[in-house]
Order: structure tokens, then sequence, then C-alpha cells
């Protein structure tokens, strides 16, 4: 029947746990059928009041950061495959304590921390991220591989060997990309970096596969991962993101005003995009709206939707409507799970949705409410 709209407080996030189950029941049978092992990335979806649910088809994460890493060991009680753009002596310890792979993005890092690596307490798999120069990522924010990229070592940096202590390569190009995307970017990979594939054990292929959106071609990805598992005998991991909350939740809102101005009409909300769906402004992208007509439609009430921060352009527009919009009614965004949440902020003070889980057998749970003293206390 999905979220009872009715029972949702406004602002709120809800999560419907049947279909984030039906989402990890899909990667988990891709992860069986290929022999490989995909584990969840925090960057893009780190709700751990779910990660119970979680827990029962995938027990294992990517972390990105100290704090995602602790909240690998703390809440998905394992060990996070780690990586960073820069580790540094006041975290790594702990980056360490919480890690059973730990990959670094350049070999001067790799050096630096080798030694305390190597005088852990156990054995942790090191790793190195490549840079393939290969990615078919369109927005510039979200290509690792453009020209002059921070993210991974090119082919042309790479020493003659591996250092021993080196397991595993590691890249990262895609970004809700297709399996023909990835099958594209393991050529390249071949193409440059072989020798090093064949001296590897475990090959991280990153994020951005996204085999739970509708149209993706599960069985060809599997078909691909077989094949290139079968060449190089690589343990094979994948760390996608957006696949595990693709479409499982909603961003609840209200209209608290109407204004217009040289014939745009202008519907203003109890959310902000900037603070509270900023993916909105940085991919761009126009999300979907519960009952709205996506495009606009001629004879019918046209609105843009805009935030209640003080920045200007908060706001995205335009959709119809089958009746005019006013105070009080629930404007409901779709697919507002997977990185929406980790990447609000509470700009302006403007008060943060609250956070719910919906299953049909108990309704609506709210694990989460924001108040004045989560604002304050971000500042002192």
């Amino acid at each position: 029947m999905g979220i009872a709209i009715q029972q949702v407080p406004s602002p709120c996030y809800v999560l419907d746990e049947q279909l984030l189950r039906d989402n990890l029941a899909l990667i988990k049978s891709v992860k069986e059928r290929a022999g490989v092992n995909i584990i969840m990335a925090f960057k893009a979806f780190s709700l751990w009041p779910a990660f119970p649910i979680v827990r029962e088809y995938i027990p294992y994460s990517t972390a990105s950061s100290i704090h995602e890493a602790r909240l690998a060991w703390e809440e998905m009680g394992s060990l996070a495959h780690t990586y960073s753009p820069a580790y540094t002596e006041a975290e790594f310890p702990a980056i360490l304590q919480y890690s059973s792979h730990i990959t670094f993005n350049s070999f001067s890092q790799f050096e630096r921390f080798l030694p305390l690596a190597k005088g852990a307490d156990r054995k942790v798999s090191l790793g190195i991220r490549i840079n393939p120069e290969y990615s078919e990522v369109e927005t510039d924010l979200y290509n690792p591989c453009a020209p002059g990229s921070r993210m991974g070592v090119i082919a042309d940096q790479m020493p003659e060997n591996l250092p021993e202590e080196i397991e595993g390569i590691h890249f990262h190009t895609l970004c809700e990309s297709t399996s023909y995307n990835l099958e594209a970017t393991l050529k390249a990979i071949e193409e440059k970096f072989a020798p090093y594939l064949q001296q590897a054990k475990w090959l991280n292929m990153g994020g951005g596969h996204l085999m739970t959106r509708k149209g993706y071609d599960v069985d060809h990805l599997v078909e691909v991962l077989r094949r290139f598992k079968e060449k190089w005998q690589l343990e094979l991991i994948l760390e996608p993101g957006s696949a595990f909350a693709w479409e499982t939740g909603i961003l609840v809102s209200e209209v608290v005003d109407v204004v217009e101005n040289h014939g745009i009409s202008t519907a203003i909300l109890n959310v902000s995009f900037t603070a509270h769906m900023p993916d909105c402004l940085e991919m761009p992208y126009k999300p979907r709206i519960r009952g709205a007509h996506h495009e606009p439609v001629k004879g019918k009430p046209t609105y843009r939707m805009g935030g209640n921060s003080c920045l200007s352009g908060d706001f995205i527009g335009y959709w119809s409507f089958d009746a005019p919009l006013k105070p009080g009614d629930k404007i409901v965004f779709e697919d507002m799970m997977h990185y929406t949440l980790v990447k609000t902020t509470m700009f302006n003070g403007v008060p943060h949705p609250a956070i719910a889980l919906w299953n049909e057998a108990e309704g609506l749970k709210v694990v989460r409410e924001f108040g004045y003293e989560d604002y304050k206390d971000r500042m002192g």
C-alpha cells in the first residue's frame, strides 16, 4: 500500500522498509550469481536505524572517513573497507582499528602510513586507488577522471611493480551508471593497468552501479563480472550507495505561501533545496513530485517550488498541478533517500526535517527529530 502520507509530520524524510528490502534482495542476488562481494557505501546511505534490515542481506560497508569507519564498526557490526583522499596521523590509528581494508589515494600516502599499518595488531589489507582517465560521467562535479583530478594514480605514475604490501587495486569512475558503462571502464583499465591486475589479489570497482534502477541490465552486469573474475582471478568488490536506497523513500513537505512575480508563481515550502535536497542544485536535477505533472501543462496551475532559506537560488521549477496550490497542501518529493540525507545541512537555521521509517505492519516510526539545540550545538 505504501506510506500513509496523512500520518507523516511535515517536514519529514520517510524510508519505506519494503522498498529497501526489494533493493537489498536484488543486490544480494547479483552478489551470489556473480560470485563477488557487494558492500554498502555510507557516502550515499548512512541511515543507521535501518542497518539491522541491511545486515539481513549485506553485512559489510565501505567508509570514506574516520567517522564512517567507526559507524561501520558500531552500527553495521563489521570492519569497513576504507578509502579516503587523505589520511592524517591523528586519525590513522582509528582508521586501522575500524577497517579490514584500507585504500590509499597516492603512493606517498601509502609510504607515509605503511609503518603504522605493519605495526597494527592484526592484518589489514592495503590497496591503491588508480585513475584510468576514462569515465562516462557527464557532470564534472561527479567525474573523478576529469583532467587534473586529485583522485587516484594515473598509469604514467605507477611503479613497474606494486609494492609487496599492496594487495588490492581500487577504482571509482561511475555515477548512477549502467553495466555497459562498467564494461567500457574495465576495458580501459585492462589496457592501461593489466600488469597490476596480474599482481593484485582484489579489485574494488567502487560505486555508481545503479543496478536497482528500472531498466538496468542486471543479467549483463552478472555476465561482465563473471567474465572479468574468471579472466583475472581476482576477488571483485563493488560498493554502490545509491543502488541500496534508490526510490525507497520520500520527503514530505507542505506549502507555506504562494508568491507571484512577472507571471511566475512560486510555491514556498517548509523545506530548502540547498539545505535538504542539495543534489537538486548540484547535479542538477528536477525531482519528481507525487501527483504533479513533471513538465508544465498548458492551462493547468503551474508553479516553481521555492525553499525556505534566504538563498536567492533556493528554488527548482516547473510543475503543473490539477488544482491551484494553497498553504497547507502537502508536497511529496519522490526518491529522497540516497545522498540526500547524508548531504543535508542546517544552513540558515531552517528547521531540519524529521526522519522516519515505515512498514505495513507497524506503520510510521519517527526515529529522529531535530530542534534548536541541534542547530546551536554545531557551533559550540
